[in-house]
């Protein structure tokens, strides 16, 4: 068998597909920890669920897929286990993101081991689920098996990368710490899915009729749209969020400068009416000199002798 029949550059689109998904379901995440209880929460729990458990694992899986070949035989999928694999994983994250968020309301501490434990270890199996549903829909001239071994070292994986990843979700504060931690979910969904294909063995019998199914590029287009749409609705949903939270800070600033303003005037404003009273003073008449009275002394300079 062959995992990499059309070339490492597979594994590396694998591996960048896991990254954006993932990174952009951490962010709809965070989005949603700081949302009040409501629909919009969900919204933004929704859609971290479609980015990482859609886009960060099944098209991960999916596309490195692409790599596996078993000589002598040619690979067809079963489409309706497909899709029910891609269900799997995001039922699975949606349910440990809820199980996280669910906790954090309660008034539980925001690194809760139970919820981590508990979300992880049912995240991690329904993932490595999500992994061996879609080797069940591959169809072969023959049986595909599985090592035992291998194959429980990638759920062990998929249960370490799920809590890695409800902890980064209660973590993540900032860009650049997001952006580390779907660097390290990335690795991990691939190091699942290589694992669990390392210990796929297939055994062909030649007299077995020709597999029925669908090629792997009869999927690929719908797989493509279905992870470019679940990718741009949280960006654009994100952008307008950051432009609104951008816009009630600016107005709130606007708000508060006003409120002082009309509080406390500034110096220069009573430099102004300080002005504005000395011009309205020069404007007044004066009274004219009283003339000289009886008895007042009258100072004629003398004039100059030439």
């Amino acid at each position: 068998m062959h995992h990499f029949d059309l070339g490492l550059w597979v594994l590396f689109l694998a591996y960048g597909t896991s990254i954006a998904g993932s990174f952009v379901g951490l962010s709809c995440a965070r989005r949603a920890a700081t949302t009040p209880l409501g629909p919009t929460r969900w919204r933004w729990l929704v859609m971290a669920a479609l980015s990482i458990g859609g886009v960060g694992i099944w098209m991960t899986h999916f596309i490195a897929m692409m790599g596996f070949a078993v000589p002598g035989t040619i690979i067809r999928y079963d489409p309706m286990l497909t899709i029910l694999s891609a269900v799997i994983a995001i039922g699975a994250t949606l349910f440990g993101l809820w199980l996280v968020d669910l906790r954090a309301l309660a008034g539980r501490p925001i690194l809760d081991r139970s919820a981590l434990l508990i979300g992880g270890a049912v995240m991690g199996v329904a993932v490595s689920l999500m992994h061996y549903c879609g080797m069940a829909a591959i169809r072969i001239r023959g049986e595909l098996s599985h090592d035992p071994v291998l194959t429980a070292a990638s759920v062990a994986i998929g249960i370490g990368a799920s809590i890695a990843a409800l902890w980064l979700v209660r973590t993540a504060f900032i860009r650049a710490t997001r952006l580390l931690g779907a660097l390290v979910m990335g690795c991990a969904v691939a190091a699942l899915h290589y694992t669990g294909m390392a210990g796929v063995h297939a055994s062909l019998d030649s007299t077995a009729t020709m597999p029925e199914g669908a090629t792997l590029l009869d999927l690929m287009l719908p797989a493509y749209i279905f992870g470019t749409i679940i990718l741009a609705a949280p960006l654009v949903a994100l952008v307008l969020a950051r432009q609104s939270a951008d816009t009630e800070v600016d107005e709130a600033i606007a708000t508060w400068s006003a409120e002082i303003n009309d509080a406390v005037p500034y110096p220069g404003d009573r430099g102004q009416e300080a002005t504005a009273e000395l011009d309205t003073r020069r404007d007044v008449p004066r009274r004219p000199a009283d003339p000289l009275r009886k008895g007042d002394v009258q100072v004629v300079p003398h004039e100059r002798v030439r």
